[in-house]
């Protein structure tokens, strides 16, 4: 009896102590605003100067712009500093990753970087900043870190101590309140063509929300609805998506529901989740690929590796652009580099393990998380034969009226077989709304249905 109890002690402070450490001290949390910026990263540039310093970010709206404008290039002046090719690859390589070196070799002859100015631009409210602070000293993690608790609206660990913490700052990152997203997504053959798959998208950020407590949301236990329908092509049209992300999963995992305009039904989802394949995506992702990771962490383990510097896909309002078709972005192999803006910027690198038991597609992911904003910018998938399977990149850029730091597309590399898909494809589409106010009632299953028969 003895021995079991000691045992039981044991896993308990196991599963309790993430949740323990991870708040920070006043003193560290007074960081913030000083030598850390209010989101957790260092104010100052680097040494040799390639990365300034943080100034406050995007801070005002560009001259003529207006709420629902695709949003012009504030630095469309910049020149490109130089670009990295197989040719003066080794030069560069200590600031990519496995990944980028790996497409340089699939594609030697056409895939490139073009390197420009760094431009430190991420910036949130000011709410965002507050509510980060006071995070900082309040925030937890649930059991295994399955989960948050005492957070709201701003990072939950701007000071993260482990790596399960920096990937819960990615998953809650500051979106706005609510958006409303039109666009599409493409996954090219090896020779090119491709059909556009279009979505209209509905957000509702209860954890993003202005007003949002950390009483509340642990009383509702939810972090965000999520709705998609599928508009294009004809023979997927109505096709549907519900999501109700919870805050602690362990006391109530995540609720999805279908609507299949062949049967007419909604039905519970309960395999919209880890790496079921994603939703048309000719299985070159995972569900929890979207948005680079989302989901629950528990098949993990997660480390935090500290900081590097790396060459990220950043400033992406030339990539943004009204201007530009989806022909002209989609190409075979790899979407064109020459729309593609990559600066060096300071990323945090978390890594994940399979944990023992536990099965997915991925064996190790890394992840690459911008400092200012907590998006992760680039990923690096294993194989369960320890073998890189795909690389991922978000294409960031800052949305002047909210603001907030989010992608504009989201690329997933497939290795093997050499393809890719792109999502977020918005070019030839209305802009996102983030004035749209929802209700509770737009998430229901009731409203699943209905969204599916228009």
């Amino acid at each position: 009896m003895k021995k079991i109890t000691l045992i039981s002690a044991a896993i308990t402070f196991a599963l309790t102590s993430i949740s323990v450490n991870a708040k920070v001290s006043q003193e560290e949390a007074a960081q913030l605003g000083k030598e850390l910026t209010p989101m957790g990263a260092t104010v100052a540039g680097n040494a040799d100067g390639s990365i300034p310093a943080w100034t406050g970010g995007i801070n005002k709206l560009p001259k003529g712009f207006s709420a629902g404008d695709h949003h012009p290039d504030p630095f469309a002046d910049d020149k490109i500093k130089f670009t990295i090719t197989k040719d003066n690859l080794a030069e560069y390589q200590n600031h990519l990753s496995a990944g980028q070196l790996e497409l340089f070799k699939l594609y030697p002859d056409t895939f490139k970087m073009h390197v420009y100015p760094t431009r430190r631009s991420a910036s949130y409210p000011e709410f965002v900043y507050e509510a980060t602070k006071k995070n900082a000293v309040n925030a937890r993690l649930v059991e295994g870190g399955n989960g948050l608790a005492d957070a709201a609206i701003g990072i939950p660990f701007p000071l993260p101590k482990n790596g399960i913490e920096a990937i819960w700052n990615h998953i809650v990152r500051y979106r706005g309140a609510s958006v409303k997203r039109f666009g599409g997504q493409a996954a090219p053959t090896a020779s090119g063509d491709y059909t556009i798959i279009g979505f209209d998208e509905k957000l509702m950020n209860k954890y993003g929300d202005k007003d949002a407590t950390a009483e509340e949301l642990g009383k509702e236990n939810i972090l965000f609805r999520f709705k998609q329908k599928v508009t294009e092509p004809a023979r997927l049209a109505g096709t549907a998506l519900l999501v109700h992300e919870t805050m602690d999963q362990v006391k109530t995992p995540r609720l999805a529901w279908t609507y299949n305009t062949g049967q007419r039904r909604v039905r519970r989802a309960p395999n919209v989740a880890y790496d079921a394949p994603g939703t048309a995506s000719d299985g070159l992702r995972t569900t929890d690929d979207f948005d680079i990771f989302n989901g629950s962490p528990d098949r993990y383990t997660w480390e935090l590796k500290g900081k590097k510097e790396l060459y990220i896909p950043y400033n992406s309002y030339k990539l943004h652009s009204k201007d530009l078709a989806y022909s002209d972005i989609l190409h075979a192999g790899h979407i064109n580099p020459e729309h593609v803006r990559w600066e060096k910027h300071r990323v945090w690198v978390v890594e994940a393990n399979l944990k023992d038991g536990m099965r997915h597609v991925y064996k190790k992911r890394k992840f690459f998380i911008d400092e200012d904003s907590w998006q992760i910018h680039v990923a690096d998938l294993y194989d369960n034969r320890d073998e890189l399977y795909r690389v991922a990149f978000a294409y960031g850029l800052n949305y002047y009226e909210v603001p907030t730091h989010w992608s504009t597309l989201d690329v997933y590399h497939d290795l093997n077989s050499r393809r890719y898909i792109a999502i977020g494809l918005d070019n030839e589409e209305k802009m996102y709304d983030f004035q749209v106010n929802f209700d509770d009632r737009e998430f229901t299953p009731a409203a699943l249905r209905r969204e599916g028969r228009r």
